[in-house]
């Protein structure tokens, strides 16, 4: 039970294997933006008690494994990442520093699945991303792991 984390009244082990686009699939994610963006989203994770257990990022998309306590849901963790992380990217790369909402970088939904027992086959998955993409035929400028 070592990686089970507790709360005051419980032991829990709850990942999460979770994707998200940006806004109109564009393919906005490249070299700046993405270092600066792994940074960002596990800093907003640890402001939510949560971890990112293993990151990867395209292009036109992000793979996060996240270890969420149950006092938080996800859609809760998942919105705040991406509603921060939007404003972050737009004070750092919109030019703007003051009253700008990031309303324009991810899309509003998301695909989560639990992981259970399976957290190698998932990050092995999350990390081997970049190739599998390839295989059918996008083409990305590098890896984004975070």
């Amino acid at each position: 039970m070592s990686d089970y984390g507790s709360l005051a009244h419980s032991k829990w082990d709850c990942k999460y294997h979770i994707v998200f686009i940006p806004k109109y699939r564009k393919k906005k994610l490249f070299c700046q933006v993405r270092r600066y963006l792994g940074d960002v989203f596990h800093e907003l994770a640890r402001q939510k008690n949560s971890k990112i257990v293993e990151g990867h990022m395209m292009a036109d998309h992000v793979h996060m494994c996240v270890s969420i306590p149950p006092k938080h849901s996800v859609a809760q963790v998942i919105g705040y990442i991406k509603g921060k992380s939007a404003i972050a990217v737009a004070r750092q790369f919109g030019g703007k520093k003051r009253n700008f909402n990031g309303e324009r970088l991810w899309a509003r939904g998301y695909a989560v699945s639990t992981v259970g027992f399976e957290l190698d086959q998932v990050k092995e998955y999350i990390r081997n991303q970049s190739s599998r993409d390839k295989d059918n035929g996008d083409n990305d400028d590098g890896e984004g792991n975070f």
